[in-house]
C-alpha cells in the first residue's frame, strides 16, 4: 500500500505515524523529538510532567505547567522542524491552565482526552495550535462535533480514535474489555469516520481521523488506512526504544511480559486501565495501599477514599521502583523482543 502523508491543516507529517502520549515521564522531550525528526507526529504527556524537578513535591501543578514549555522546546531542538505536540487529560485538575500553556509554548497540537474536551477552542482557536479530541465511539463523537459546531463555529483539526486495545485508561466497560475477541470495533470506527466525514461537509473543512490502540505493525496502520482513516496513534511499540523517556527497566518489564500478563485494573482516575501485572496490582485487591501527600493530579480522585494514590504507583514505575508501581501497557506489550530504535520502526511505517 502507497502509504501518504497524514495532512492537518498547514502540518504535514510524511509518515501518517503519531506517537502517543504516555503519562509520567514515558513520553518526553527525546522520544517526542526524535519521532517528529524522523517524519511522524511526536506527543509530550501533559500528566505530572514536572515529577523529576524540584518543587514538584510542594506544589505539582505550577511546576507542571512551567515544565510543558521547557519539554516543548527541548523537542523542537531534537526535532529539526518536525511536528511536536501535548496531550492532556481532561480530567487534569485546572485542565484550562494545562491547555492554556500548552498554546503559549507553542505545541503544533493538544490531544485532549479521559473525558470530552468541550470547551478546547475556547483555548486554542485564534492560535497555530490544533484541535484535536480523543472519541471511543461515534455518539462521543456526534457530542464533540454538534458542541464545537453550535458553541464554537469550529469543528477539530483531527479526531483520534482510541479503541479498546489502547494501554493506560480506557474509554470502555470492563465487560467490553475482557471480550475483546467478540466486541466488534471496527464497524465503530466506521460509524465515526463517517461522523467526522459528515460534519466535515459542512464547514467544508478537512477533518483527518486517526486510529489508535492495538497497533504495532505496518500490516495494522494500513488495514485501518484501508478503512479510510488517515493514520494511526502508536504508543507501545515505542517504550521498547532507545530513545524513549522511560528508563531501561521500564522497558523490560515490557520485553518481558508474558501475553497473559496484560490485564485490566481498576483505576482511582474511575475508568478501566491496560497493565502489566505485577506484585502491586495483587496489593491493591487487598485494600486500600497507603499513600503521602496528593500530589493534584487527577479531578476525579479522592485522597482519602482512593485505593491508591495513581501518581506514585506511575512515578515508582519510571524512578526503578517497577514492583510496586502500576505499569501501563497496550494489548501488544508482550509482542516486544527487544530494544530497538525510532528510526527503524518509522522506517517500517514510511
Amino acid at each position: 500500500m502507497n502509504v501518504k502523508p497524514l495532512k492537518i491543516g498547514e502540518l504535514i507529517a510524511k509518515i501518517p505515524v503519531i506517537q502517543g502520549g504516555m503519562g509520567v515521564g514515558v513520553s518526553l522531550s527525546n522520544l517526542a523529538g526524535t519521532v517528529a525528526k524522523e517524519g511522524g507526529i511526536g506527543i509530550i504527556s501533559t500528566a505530572q510532567i514536572g515529577f523529576k524537578t524540584p518543587g514538584f513535591d510542594k506544589n505539582p501543578i505550577e511546576t507542571n505547567l512551567k515544565e510543558i514549555k521547557t519539554q516543548i522546546d527541548k523537542a523542537r531542538e531534537i526535532a529539526e522542524g518536525g511536528i511536536v505536540g501535548v496531550n492532556i487529560m481532561v480530567a487534569s485538575l485546572q485542565y484550562s491552565e494545562y491547555v492554556k500553556a500548552a498554546v503559549a509554548a507553542g505545541a503544533d497540537l493538544i490531544i485532549s482526552g479521559a473525558g470530552l474536551p468541550v470547551d478546547l477552542p475556547k483555548w486554542t482557536m485564534g492560535t497555530r495550535t490544533k484541535a484535536v479530541p480523543i472519541v471511543s465511539s461515534a455518539k462521543s463523537a456526534e457530542v464533540i462535533c454538534k458542541y464545537w459546531l453550535k458553541k464554537y463555529n469550529f469543528l477539530p483539526d483531527m479526531v483520534v480514535i482510541e479503541g479498546p486495545k489502547a494501554g493506560g485508561h480506557l474509554g470502555f466497560t470492563h465487560e467490553d474489555l475482557m471480550n475483546l475477541d467478540t466486541l466488534d470495533y471496527d464497524s465503530e470506527i466506521v460509524k465515526i469516520i463517517d461522523c467526522v466525514n459528515s460534519y466535515g461537509s459542512r464547514l467544508q473543512k478537512e477533518i483527518p481521523v486517526v486510529v489508535a490502540g492495538g497497533i504495532y505493525t505496518r500490516e495494522d496502520m494500513e488495514h485501518y488506512l484501508s478503512m479510510g482513516a488517515s493514520g494511526v496513534q502508536m504508543a507501545t511499540r515505542f517504550v521498547t526504544t532507545f530513545e524513549c523517556d522511560a528508563p531501561l527497566d521500564y522497558k523490560e518489564t515490557y520485553i518481558h511480559a508474558k501475553k497473559e500478563d496484560i490485564v485490566i485494573v481498576k483505576s482511582p482516575v474511575g475508568m478501566p486501565g491496560r497493565a502489566i501485572h505485577n506484585s502491586f496490582i495483587e496489593k491493591t485487591k487487598e485494600g486500600k495501599v497507603p499513600h503521602g501527600k496528593c500530589h493534584s493530579c487527577v479531578s476525579t480522585c479522592s485522597p482519602g477514599e482512593t485505593p491508591y494514590c495513581i501518581t506514585q504507583a506511575l512515578v515508582n514505575a519510571v524512578t526503578g521502583n517497577t514492583e510496586n508501581a502500576l505499569l501501563f501497557c497496550g494489548t501488544n506489550a508482550y509482542r516486544a523482543q527487544k530494544l530497538e530504535t525510532v528510526h527503524d520502526i518509522m522506517q517500517e511505517f514510511s
